[in-house]
């Protein structure tokens, strides 16, 4: 396309592809929705004090497409589990039971768990099919219709969407071309591994980041500037994080998301991933 291999190169750097899971036909399963989840041999079912967690979803990590840049474990599994209403209600405490997720090594002796006591957690069973999606950030507009409606992007994203189009000359092009590549499903998806944390996630870890370090007296934000500051530590943080699941059932009127940090992937810390349910209704 004629393209300079630079420009290339830094359009990549805001490029992030998902991986989208959903039901139907298609290739082998690259995971399960609902029913119940392998555990390891002995392993008990996961639980939160006594009550045991709900199984959402799991993955084939060795099934699922490899990204570049997303530290998922080469084999093995990941199982999610989340209590959405307990977790919500905790989120602001920074109790972080009522969500779980599960590494099975590739190695390890696996079982069928059996039902918990509450067989109201244990949701319809279907396999998960994967398909690549790419990402852009919020602020940098999707087609001639969004950027119209750059009047909605505050004062910082618009000056970062200025600099993005003296950066990148070809974005229409770059941006077309992603779509050719990874074109959009139209059936509806079950949950999503990867990509950007969404933004209202972001920003939560960003007030708290900010606040924290005022607390401690490592800054000082005048309350005119914090709006301001506040964005400019949402923009840095979204490079440090990215979506580890999120997911919405078709029968609920929730919104699960955990979040981790690129290096804590890498060095498998699962258990440092953050949870963040939120409710449409």
């Amino acid at each position: 396309m004629g393209i300079p291999d630079d420009e290339i190169g830094r359009f990549t750097t805001h490029l992030r592809l998902s991986i989208r899971l959903g039901g139907g036909s298609g290739d082998s399963p690259v995971g399960q929705f609902g029913g119940l989840p392998r555990l390891p041999v002995g392993m008990g079912w996961p639980t939160a004090g006594a009550s045991p967690l709900p199984f959402v979803f799991s993955v084939d990590c060795a099934a699922l497409p490899r990204v570049d840049g997303f530290g998922l474990p080469a084999d093995g599994s990941l199982l999610f589990f989340l209590n959405h209403q307990e977790d919500h209600l905790a989120g602001g405490t920074g109790d972080r039971r009522y969500a779980r997720v599960v590494y099975v090594p590739a190695d390890a002796p696996t079982e069928v768990a059996e039902e918990p006591g509450n067989p109201t957690f244990v949701g319809e069973r279907y396999d998960l099919h994967a398909r690549l999606r790419p990402e852009l950030p919020p602020w940098i507009a999707t087609d001639d219709e969004d950027e119209d409606d750059e009047d909605d992007l505050s004062p910082f994203q618009q000056q970062l969407a200025r600099d993005l189009e003296v950066d990148l000359p070809h974005l229409d092009e770059l941006r077309a071309l992603a779509d050719d590549l990874w074109p959009p499903d139209e059936g509806l998806g079950s949950a999503e591994i990867g990509g950007y944390a969404d933004d209202e996630v972001i920003r939560s870890i960003a007030e708290q980041t900010l606040a924290g370090r005022e607390k401690a007296g490592e800054i000082v934000v005048p309350v005119a500037q914090w709006y301001t500051q506040l964005e400019k530590e949402q923009h840095r943080l979204t490079s440090e994080w990215v979506s580890l699941a999120r997911f919405s059932p078709a029968d609920e009127y929730y919104y699960g998301s955990f979040v981790i940090r690129h290096d804590d992937l890498a060095a498998g810390r699962l258990d440092l991933a953050l949870s963040v349910t939120e409710f449409s209704e």
